[in-house]
């Protein structure tokens, strides 16, 4: 990758790893769905105004927006409610180490459906390094509530490395990053919108505290709205298997807002686990294990 495709990638992962303590504070006012959904439509009103004010054409077509709906079910409606739900048995800093993993997926996903992003020994190790440490960080978890939430943010991380592969299309397509992003978020706000409306009842919710609103506000213009648009931006650049490799910094700083803003602790297995993922993502990188030469 260039110098600015890398800068690209320290900054979605700060706005990436900033979602897990905003969910944090989002979870003390308001339930489930109504983040998601909340995060979701905010998004792609802040994106379609976007659109109005640069100029970009809305994707058009059939073909175009069912891709869109898919990347939309695979990247925002699917992973987006899971680490949620996790994190109402989790902590956000736990969440993020988890979601880690999303390169391992990532990796497996692009070796069986693509043709120039293959799997080859030093990725296989990374894969056996990467999984190694998730069986570590899972040892330690309960049979209940703290399993399955661990179990539900790797579904997560998996539905991210099946929408990061899927969304390559899209520059095949002629369909460039910013109405790639607000196409996507358009179709998970009108997919989450019914279980949202049975599940929730927002007219009947209380009106939350102002932490709550301003968290999901964050949420939805940091760490979706413009952490999308840099999303698009370097797959189209750089591959999905090197876009994927931001979960590898989403740790640290999440780690960080949660253990120094809200107090979170981590155990010893969670840091020997994510210790195994970090040497497995190296591994799968291969650059930076290799001389300059």
């Amino acid at each position: 990758m260039t110098a600015k495709n890398w800068l690209l990638l320290a900054i979605l992962s700060l706005l990436w790893g900033g979602s897990f303590f905003f969910i944090e504070l989002a979870l003390t006012g308001l339930p489930v769905m109504t983040i998601v959904w909340a995060r979701v439509a905010l998004a792609a009103t802040v994106l379609g105004l976007a659109l109005r004010v640069i100029g970009g054409a809305v994707p058009r077509g059939p073909a175009v927006w069912g891709a869109l709906a898919v990347m939309g079910l695979l990247n925002n409606a699917i992973p987006f409610t899971l680490f949620v739900l996790a994190q109402g048995q989790i902590t956000g800093s736990l969440a993020a180490i988890l979601n880690a993993t999303t390169p391992l997926f990532t990796v497996i996903v692009a070796h069986l459906a693509t043709t120039d992003e293959r799997v080859g020994p030093a990725k296989l190790a990374g894969l056996a390094l990467g999984f190694g440490g998730v069986v570590v960080m899972l040892s330690g978890a309960e049979a209940t509530g703290d399993l399955w939430a661990k179990l539900a943010c790797l579904g997560a991380a998996l539905s991210y490395g099946l929408g990061g592969v899927w969304g390559r299309r899209f520059r095949r397509m002629g369909v460039t990053p910013l109405p790639t992003a607000f196409g996507q978020l358009t179709c998970s706000t009108l997919m989450i919108a019914p279980v949202w409306l049975l599940i929730d009842r927002p007219w009947t919710l209380p009106l939350p505290g102002l932490t709550p609103v301003l968290a999901v506000a964050g949420m939805a213009v940091l760490s979706t709205a413009l952490a999308y648009l840099i999303f698009f931006r370097i797959l189209a650049a750089a591959g999905a298997t090197n876009l994927a490799l931001v979960t590898f910094l989403i740790p640290v700083s999440a780690t960080l807002l949660g253990v120094g803003l809200l107090g979170e602790t981590l155990r010893p297995e969670h840091l020997a686990g994510f210790g195994l993922i970090a040497l497995g993502l190296l591994a799968i990188d291969g650059r930076l294990l290799r001389r300059p030469g």
